[in-house]
C-alpha cells in the first residue's frame, strides 16, 4: 500500500469525522435549548472529534517515516549469513547498498562472496509489503477509533473550543521553534567546527594576520607550504565592496523611496515601483556577467581616459553593480516605511507653515527612521552575503590594499573556494571556512544589535 493512499485515505476519515462530530454537536444544540447553551459552537465539537483521530495516527505515521527502513533493514542484515555479517562495516555496508539496488529493481550489485544479496533482496521487498500493510491498517484503526472515542465524548457542556484551541496553541509554539532550534544549530555547527580550527590556527593570528594563503603548497620553500590564515585581507576586501555597493544604494534608494512617495502621482508610481522591484528578482549571475562584461571594461576605458590604471576584476566595478542590486531592497523599504507615516504628521507640519521639503527632511524622514535603518541593515546583509558577483567581478586575490582600482576577495567567496572539491574536516584548510563562518555572523549580530538600539532610541521618539 502507497503512502500516498494511506494519507489519502487518513484525511477522508478525518474529515468524515469532523462532519460527524459537528453533526452531533448541532443535534446537542437543539436538544439542550439552542446553540447559546452550550459551551462550544458545533464547529468546534467537529474540529475536537478530528484531533482526535489526527494525532495518535499522525504520531504513528512520524514513527514509521523515521523507524521503518531502519528496522527493516536490520532484520534483513540479522538473516543474512554469519560470514557476512562478520564482514567489516565498509564491506557490510556495501553488500547493505547492493540489497537496496536489487530491491529497487537497478541490478547494480557488486561480488558477494556467498550469493545472499538476491535473497535478502527478495525479503527486503516482502518485509516493507508487509510493514506498509500493517503500517496503513494501523494508521486506519487509529484514525476511526480516535474519531469514534471524541464522537462519544461530545457533551453540551464540553469546552471543545479551549481544548481544540490549546492544540493549536501547540502546534503554533512547535512552528515558532523551529526557526529558534534552526538558529541554534547553525550557531552550534559553526561553533563547533571553528574551535577545532583555532586549535590549529591561533585566534590572533587570523584575526590580526596580513598573509592568507590557505593551500598547502608544492614546495616547502613557498608561503603556503605551512598554510598562512591571516584573514585582514578578506575582511578589508568585504569592507571595500561592502562600503561601494552602500555608497551607490543607500542615497539613491532613500531619494527614489522619497521621490516615489512624496512626490510623483499614483500613475506614475503604479508603473516605477513595480519595473524597480524586478532588479530585486534578477539571478546574481547576470548581475556577474553585466560586471564582468559590461561595467570593468567601461571602468577601464575610463580609467585610460584620466590616466589611471584599473584592473579588469576591481572591488570598484563589484561595488557598483552589487550597489545596483540591493537597489531594490532599500528603495522599497523605505517607500513603505515613509508611506506608512500618518497623514496628520505632515497636515500639522503643513499647517505650522512648513514646506514640502521641509515637512520631508524635518519631520516625515524622522519618524520613518526605524524602518529605514532596518532597509538598510537588510541591504547592508545582503552586500556582505553577496558571492557571486565578487567572483566574477573583483576576482579571487586576497591582496592587502585600500585601493578600490585592484583586485580583492570577500569572506564569503572564500568560503566556497575552500570548500569546493575533496574536503578534509580535519586540515585547517577545509575548517578555516567555519572560522571565516564564524566571524562573518558575529559581524551581522553587531549590525543587528546597532540598528536594534537605533530603532529602540527613535521610535521611543515618535510613537
Amino acid at each position: 500500500m502507497r503512502l500516498t493512499s494511506i494519507l489519502l485515505v487518513y484525511a477522508a476519515i478525518l474529515l468524515a469525522g469532523y462532519f460527524a462530530g459537528r453533526r452531533k454537536g448541532m443535534l446537542l444544540s437543539h436538544g439542550s435549548g439552542g446553540v447559546g447553551a452550550m459551551h462550544s459552537l458545533p464547529d468546534y465539537h467537529g474540529y475536537y472529534v478530528m484531533l482526535w483521530g489526527a494525532l495518535p495516527a499522525l504520531a504513528v505515521i512520524l514513527g514509521y517515516l523515521v523507524f521503518s527502513d531502519a528496522l527493516v533493514i536490520g532484520q534483513v542484515v540479522a538473516s543474512l549469513p554469519d560470514t557476512v555479517r562478520g564482514l567489516p562495516e565498509p564491506q557490510l555496508n556495501l553488500i547493505v547498498n547492493d540489497i537496496r539496488n536489487i530491491a529497487a529493481g537497478t541490478a547494480i550489485s557488486s561480488q558477494d562472496p556467498t550469493g545472499s544479496t538476491e535473497l535478502a533482496a527478495e525479503q527486503l521487498n516482502r518485509l516493507r509489503e508487509m510493514t506498509s500493510m500493517a503500517f496503513g491498517l494501523a494508521v486506519m484503526l487509529i484514525a476511526a477509533g480516535g474519531c469514534m472515542l471524541g464522537w462519544r465524548s461530545l457533551r453540551p457542556t464540553l469546552r471543545a473550543r479551549n481544548k481544540v484551541e490549546m492544540v493549536v496553541m501547540i502546534c503554533l509554539g512547535l512552528a515558532a521553534s523551529v526557526a529558534v532550534l534552526t538558529t541554534v544549530g547553525i550557531v552550534f555547527s559553526v561553533l563547533f567546527e571553528s574551535i577545532r580550527f583555532f586549535q590549529k590556527v591561533p585566534f590572533y593570528e587570523f584575526l590580526f594576520g596580513v598573509n592568507w594563503s590557505p593551500q598547502t603548497a608544492i614546495r616547502a620553500d613557498q608561503v603556503g607550504s605551512s598554510g598562512s590564515f591571516g584573514a585582514v585581507p578578506l575582511f578589508l576586501g568585504t569592507l571595500m565592496i561592502s562600503s561601494i555597493a552602500m555608497v551607490v544604494a543607500l542615497p539613491i534608494g532613500l531619494m527614489v523611496a522619497i521621490y516615489l512617495s512624496e512626490y510623483t502621482n499614483s500613475a506614475t508610481r503604479t508603473v516605477v515601483k513595480p519595473l524597480l522591484e524586478v532588479l530585486a528578482g534578477i539571478p546574481t549571475v547576470v548581475y556577474g556577467y553585466f560586471a564582468a562584461l559590461t561595467v570593468a571594461p567601461f571602468l577601464r576605458a575610463v580609467g585610460v581616459d584620466f590616466g589611471f590604471e584599473i584592473s579588469s576584476e576591481s572591488a570598484l566595478g563589484a561595488g557598483l553593480v552589487m550597489g545596483i542590486m540591493i537597489l531594490p531592497f532599500v528603495s522599497s523599504i523605505s517607500d513603505d516605511v515613509i508611506n506608512s507615516v500618518p497623514q496628520s504628521i505632515r497636515d500639522g507640519s503643513y499647517g505650522l507653515g512648513a514646506t514640502q521639503s521641509e515637512t520631508i527632511v524635518r519631520v516625515i524622514l524622522p519618524a520613518a527612521l526605524p524602518g529605514i535603518v532596518g532597509g538598510f541593515l537588510l541591504a547592508v546583509s545582503r552586500a556582505i552575503g553577496e558571492t557571486m558577483i565578487v567572483v566574477m567581478a573583483a576576482g579571487l586575490a586576497a591582496n592587502m590594499t585600500l585601493n578600490p582600482l585592484e583586485a580583492v576577495t570577500t569572506v564569503t567567496v572564500q568560503i566556497v573556494t575552500l570548500l569546493v572539491g575533496d574536503q578534509e574536516f580535519d586540515s585547517a584548510k577545509t575548517l578555516a571556512a567555519f572560522g571565516l563562518g564564524l566571524t562573518l555572523f558575529i559581524v551581522t549580530l553587531i549590525l543587528n544589535i546597532i540598528a536594534l538600539s537605533v530603532v529602540r532610541k527613535y521610535r521611543e521618539q515618535y510613537d
